[in-house]
């Protein structure tokens, strides 16, 4: 989605997920930042000015903060559960409007489900 993430994730033995989290969430801020500021792009400087913005009174974020504190994790128990997520997760470009098949929407994993490979590297379950 253009404003939020949802993803199914599990960390292997000896890696916590909320380590794994911190590194994505600061890999993908710092590659997003790189693209802001060396894309053509009209908000550009509205954008970097909104990040540091969001930073600035965090003595832990050196220049910018793109993403938001925390996140709304569920620990998924059953095979259901984890089919429930997934829909959710597939029908979310449907929901917004943006797409009208799941399948359709370019950064899901539906394209996947539904028997094609989209942009996103996913592991069917």
């Amino acid at each position: 989605m253009s404003n939020h993430l949802h993803m199914v994730a599990q960390a292997r033995d000896g890696y916590l997920l909320s380590d794994i989290l911190r590194d994505f969430k600061k890999f993908t801020s710092k590659k997003i930042m790189d693209a802001v500021s060396s894309e053509i792009e009209s908000r550009r400087e509205w954008m970097q000015d909104r990040f540091e913005f969001a930073g600035r009174n965090n003595p832990k974020i050196k220049d910018f903060k793109f993403w938001q504190d925390g996140n709304e994790a569920k620990e998924i128990h059953t095979n259901e559960f984890m089919e429930q997520k997934i829909n959710y997760i597939h029908d979310n470009p449907v929901r917004a409007e943006i797409v009208v098949e799941a399948h359709e929407y370019l950064y899901s994993s539906a394209v996947d489900y539904a028997g094609g490979k989209g942009l996103v590297e996913v592991i069917v379950v």
